[in-house]
C-alpha cells in the first residue's frame, strides 16, 4: 500500500495526511470499544474510507507492541481521543511502519491533526512531545517492551500462549503471517469465464495476476474490487486460495440418491462465497441459511450478480425443526462460526476483539451444529465442516470428538488445519494445496 506524502495531498492526489490521521483516530475509537473494523470504518466519510483503512491497518497490525510502548512512555493515560491520535503515531513510528513516511512528516501531520479537532487541540504540545521522545530514544522503549509476549508478537497473551500450544513446530511462523497482508486472490466464475481467458484481459489492461488452483487469480497488487473489469458482470468473486477448496473438496465424485440433481444444504451461508463456488461447480438443488435476515441479504445479491439461483432462507441452522421438510441432503457444508482465527491477515482487529472465553463458547455452537445437521444427511453422504480458525478446539479437536460420538461417521481424506502462509499440518491432500492461503480447517465426513 502506498502513501501521498502531507505535501502532495494539494495536488488532489488524495486528502492531507493530517485528515486521513483524524478519520483513523475516529475509527480507531470504535475499535478499541469492541467494534469490528467495518462497523468502525462506517463513521468515516466514504471519500476518506481507503486511506482511513489503510492507516488502521497498520495501526492495529503493531497494536501490541503500540500499547506496551504508550504504557511505558506515558505515565498516566491522557483522554480517549488524545490517547487514540498518540497510539496512532506511536505505530507509524514503530520499525514495522516506519516507511510510511518520513518522520518529520508523521509528527507534524500528527501536531496538525491534534490542532484541528477541539477534543485534542489542548493535547497537542503533548503528543508532539511523546512521539519525538519515542524517536529519540527508540532503542530503550523497544527494549523495555520486546520481554512482553503481545509486544513481541502483536496479538493478545492468552492468543500467542493457545498458537504456541497447538501449533508448536509453526507459531512463530504462524504469527508472523497474520502480521502480514494477505493479498487479493479472486475465483474466476467458470459459467461464466475461464481464469487464462480473464487473466489475459486484465493483463492487457494493466493487471498482473497469477494463476492459482483451477479457477484461481491473486493479483500482484491489490485492486479496488469494483474497478475491475467483469465485476458487475459476474465473471469472478473475491476469494482466498484456501476458502476455494471448500466446494470442490465436498462435490468432487459425490452422485445423487434420487434424482439427476444433487440436493445441497449451506448451512452458515453468508456473505455466500462458497454458495456461489458450490452452484459455479455444479447443477446443484442447494439451500442456503443463515441466522440473520441481513446477512441472507448479501448472500442473494451476490449470487445475484453471479447470474446464479439457490434458495436463500433466514433460519438457525442448529433448528432443523424450524425449516427442514424431512427429506435427507446429498451433501451439507457446514462453514461453522468460530474465532476467525485465520483470517487476521485480513482482519488484524480480530484478535484484540476476541476474548478468551469467546474459543470455548464457539466450540459448543460448532458442536451443537455438527450434532443437529448430522440426521439430516443421507447415508453415503457428506458433510464438509470448516472453520477459517487456527485453534484445535474448533478444528481437529472437535472432529476427534464428533466420532468418537458418532460411529456412522467416517473421515475422509481431508487438509485438516491450514496454516497462514504455510502448508498444511496433517491431512491427506496436502499435495492439491495451494501455496498461499489464509488459515483453515477442513474435515470431510462421509455417513456409512
Amino acid at each position: 500500500m502506498t502513501h501521498t506524502p502531507a505535501h502532495e495531498a494539494g495536488a488532489g492526489l488524495s486528502p492531507p495526511l493530517w485528515q486521513q490521521l483524524q478519520a483513523c483516530a475516529k475509527a480507531l475509537r470504535h475499535v478499541r470499544q469492541g467494534r469490528n473494523h467495518v462497523q468502525a470504518l462506517a463513521v468515516v466519510s466514504p471519500a476518506m474510507r481507503p486511506a482511513a483503512q489503510a492507516l488502521l491497518f497498520a495501526v492495529l497490525r503493531q497494536w501490541g507492541c503500540t500499547l506496551a510502548v504508550q504504557k511505558a512512555l506515558v505515565q498516566r493515560a491522557p483522554p480517549a481521543a488524545v490517547d487514540d491520535l498518540l497510539c496512532i503515531g506511536l505505530a507509524l513510528a514503530l520499525p514495522a511502519n516506519q516507511a510510511m513516511y518520513p518522520m518529520h512528516t508523521l509528527v507534524n501531520q500528527l501536531v496538525e491533526a491534534a490542532k484541528r479537532d477541539p477534543s485534542t487541540r489542548a493535547q497537542a504540545a503533548f503528543i508532539n512531545a511523546c512521539v519525538r521522545r519515542f524517536d529519540r530514544e527508540r532503542a530503550t522503549w523497544l527494549k523495555r517492551c520486546e520481554s512482553q509476549l503481545s509486544a513481541r508478537w502483536n496479538h493478545p497473551d492468552w492468543w500467542v500462549k493457545a498458537v504456541q500450544q497447538d501449533h508448536p513446530m509453526h507459531w512463530q511462523a504462524v504469527l508472523s503471517a497474520s502480521q502480514q497482508a494477505a493479498p487479493m486472490a479472486v475465483r474466476v466464475n467458470r459459467r461464466q469465464h475461464s481464469a487464462d481467458a480473464l487473466q489475459a484481459l486484465w493483463q492487457s489492461q494493466g493487471v498482473a495476476s497469477d494463476r492459482c488452483g483451477p479457477d484461481g487469480l491473486v493479483l500482484q497488487q491489490p485492486q479496488a474490487v469494483h474497478a475491475l473489469p467483469g465485476f458487475e458482470q459476474g465473471w469472478f468473486s473475491v476469494q482466498d486460495p484456501g476458502a476455494q477448496m471448500a466446494a470442490p473438496l465436498l462435490l468432487t465424485g459425490l452422485q445423487p440418491s434420487d434424482g439427476p440433481r444433487l440436493r445441497v444444504l449451506d448451512a452458515c451461508a453468508a456473505p455466500g462465497g462458497k454458495t456461489a463456488h458450490l452452484l459455479e461447480l455444479a447443477d446443484v438443488d442447494l439451500l442456503a441459511i443463515d441466522v440473520e435476515e441481513a446477512r441472507c441479504q448479501r448472500v442473494r445479491e451476490n449470487l445475484q450478480r453471479l447470474q446464479l439461483k439457490a434458495e436463500v432462507r433466514c433460519a438457525d441452522a442448529a433448528r432443523p425443526v424450524d425449516w427442514w421438510d424431512g427429506r435427507s441432503w446429498d451433501a451439507i457444508l457446514l462453514d461453522a462460526p468460530c474465532t476467525a482465527s485465520g483470517i487476521v491477515r485480513r482482519h488484524p482487529d480480530i484478535p484484540w476483539l476476541r476474548r478468551q472465553t469467546d474459543m470455548a463458547t464457539l466450540a459448543d455452537t460448532q458442536k451443537r451444529l455438527l450434532q443437529a445437521l448430522w440426521p439430516s444427511l443421507r447415508r453415503g453422504g457428506r458433510l464438509l465442516y470448516c472453520t477459517c480458525s487456527l485453534f484445535r478446539a474448533e478444528g481437529e479437536w472437535q472432529i476427534q470428538s464428533f466420532l468418537v460420538n458418532n460411529s456412522d461417521a467416517v473421515c475422509m481424506p481431508s487438509p485438516g488445519h491450514l496454516l497462514p502462509g504455510l502448508a498444511a499440518s496433517g491431512g491427506a491432500v496436502s499435495d492439491n494445496l495451494p501455496g498461499e492461503h489464509d488459515g483453515f480447517f477442513y474435515a470431510l465426513l462421509e455417513k456409512q
